[in-house]
């Protein structure tokens, strides 16, 4: 398995927001809206990890497509 930094990010910035909302509901904390900041902060590093893995299998989709073309061309010889 391959360590993304993005997911390791989405994972620190996940747990600082359920604390930050724990912490507001029990009072004495940063606003509603910095709690829901960190959340969509930790979303974003998700849906970046999420971008660059399809990113990487599209290169190499791409890649057995051009190999497949290749190899229909030879047979059509």
């Amino acid at each position: 398995m391959k360590i993304n930094i993005y997911e390791i990010l989405f994972w620190i910035f996940f747990i600082l927001a359920i604390i930050t909302l724990f912490w507001y509901v029990l009072g004495n904390s940063p606003t509603l809206e910095q709690a829901l900041l960190i959340l969509v902060i930790s979303l974003l590093f998700k849906i970046q990890s999420n971008v660059s893995f399809n990113t990487a299998e599209m290169h190499i989709l791409k890649r057995r497509f051009i190999r497949m073309a290749d190899d229909f061309k030879k047979v059509r010889k």
